[in-house]
């Protein structure tokens, strides 16, 4: 059988192939005087978390004075968010941002962050963040050959939509839904009545534009940066989940490092996650403005029939070690 590649498919992995052969000559330096992590990640360097990690990479300059160095590569330069995973992995690159919903597929207690509806507002959020079940989280990925140093605010997602506004669950009946490849949110697509077709983040602004799906769903910085609301005029702010960004370095990069330059890192991590939210919060209020100008209109429909339409996605996990892990999260105070 003659197997059939897409021109643009063979390309996309020449291309691919030439930057990580460039970074892999360039790469990991590591002196007696210099240091320098690869941080690769699939966001526009306008997006607050994208600016969250340069905070982070200045932090770590200074503390180092000098002697260690993060360079970032943005935009999907080097592939996207499951491939950065992978690359991660094998130690071809030092660190990466991806969604939780992205880290599920190799760290399966992950997609608890994932799961519609888990957290009660924004303040539980992040005391389940910062709380012992979310560390724990972060480093159990540490089996997989990657180690969570932290957690980015990503807000909340939302269904952003082509011909007419989700406003209800039923308004999701027949429409195409592109997801990430995360079976959680494909459940959850399921659940509420769409067809949920994943893929990836670089490719879809183009399968909006030529009707591949009918809708799609985000938080407000990462809709506005894709410029996906030039093609979706309607936001409807059900806000059905919000898995956080994670932050990841690959255990091989990570064991290469002095107990000082670990204890560095960490520090700089921490205090950009403090940044990063406060810029979130700033960031996003902005962007809704903005996108009215834009000619978006933004609605806020009843959350409750959406919550009673994913009960289904918890039944599924009734009686499984994974449900109580939801029951941690939802009993922390």
């Amino acid at each position: 059988m003659i197997l059939k590649i897409k021109y643009s498919q063979v390309l996309h992995f020449i291309v691919i192939m030439i930057i990580m052969m460039l970074v892999l000559l360039t790469g990991c330096q590591n002196s007696e005087s210099r240091l320098t992590l690869k941080l690769a990640h699939a966001l526009d360097t306008n997006h607050p978390v994208h600016k969250g990690m340069v905070y982070m990479a200045n932090r770590v300059r200074e503390l180092s004075e000098g002697n260690m160095h993060v360079k970032i590569f943005a935009n999907s330069q080097l592939g996207s968010e499951r491939e950065l995973v992978e690359l991660l992995q094998i130690g071809l690159i030092s660190m990466t941002k991806v969604s939780a919903s992205t880290l599920e597929n190799f760290v399966p207690e992950a997609k608890v962050f994932s799961m519609p509806f888990i957290f009660k507002d924004h303040d539980h959020y992040w005391r389940v963040l910062k709380s012992e079940v979310g560390k724990r989280i972060l480093l159990s990925a540490e089996k997989f050959w990657v180690r969570g140093l932290g957690y980015y605010d990503a807000g909340s997602r939302s269904f952003y939509s082509i011909e007419s506004p989700i406003l209800k669950p039923e308004d999701l009946a027949g429409l195409k839904v592109r997801v990430m490849k995360s079976q959680t949110f494909i459940r959850t697509i399921i659940a509420l009545g769409g067809s949920a077709t994943p893929i990836s983040w670089g490719e879809l602004y183009t399968a909006l534009q030529q009707g591949v799906v009918d809708a799609a769903e985000n938080n407000p910085p990462s809709f506005y940066y894709s410029r996906h609301y030039e093609i979706c005029k309607h936001y409807s702010l059900d806000e059905h989940a919000s898995p956080p960004d994670v932050l990841l370095i690959s255990t091989h990069a990570w064991n290469k490092l002095t107990e000082q330059q670990q204890q560095i890192l960490q520090t700089a991590v921490d205090e950009s996650i403090e940044y990063q939210r406060k810029l979130w919060k700033k960031t996003e209020t902005e962007i809704l403005k903005i996108l009215k100008k834009e000619g978006v209109q933004i609605y806020y429909p009843e959350k409750a029939p959406f919550r009673t339409a994913v009960s289904s996605v918890y039944e599924s996990f009734e009686g499984t070690s994974f449900y109580d892990l939801i029951e941690d999260v939802r009993s922390i105070k």
